[in-house]
């Protein structure tokens, strides 16, 4: 398994990353989409169904100037190879989206978070961190998906 950030350097309106993993796109496509899965994984998830148009929200611990909560709404759905949606907090309003590819070997996930500002370098910078963290502990998981 291997996790690539594929952001260009001069690149500020979104980040990037693949990962190549060893799992199928089914198994892959239920840790993307199974509440309690996203919850071991990413945030807490509160409402979440894969189905374009509906509205959904992450949960975390809260931090000065943030209540912890992550506003969404999928936009895009092609079960099992997309899924699309907002991620709104009030400093930043971005679409994060996850493509999934098959492989001889697995699955190559792609994942794209867009819509960062010019001025959002910190913003830009904290997703980058989470989406590395994030995405090791989907690696972790995945493993022990039946």
């Amino acid at each position: 398994m291997t996790v690539t950030e594929t952001t260009a350097k001069s690149q500020t309106e979104s980040l990037s990353f693949e990962f190549d993993l060893q799992h199928s796109p089914e198994k892959v496509w239920r840790a993307l989409t199974d509440p309690e899965l996203l919850a071991e994984w990413l945030l807490p998830v509160i409402g979440f169904k894969p189905e374009s148009g509906a509205a959904f929200m992450f949960k975390t611990q809260a931090y000065p100037g943030w209540d912890g909560t992550v506003n969404c709404e999928v936009l895009e759905v092609e079960a099992p190879r997309k899924i699309s949606y907002t991620w709104r907090v009030p400093f930043l309003d971005t679409v994060v989206t996850f493509t999934l590819t098959p492989t001889a070997r697995g699955t190559l996930l792609s994942l794209v978070q867009s819509g960062f500002k010019a001025e959002q370098k910190q913003e830009f910078g904290g997703a980058r961190y989470g989406w590395k963290m994030m995405g090791g502990k989907l690696v972790e998981l995945l493993p022990r998906i039946a």
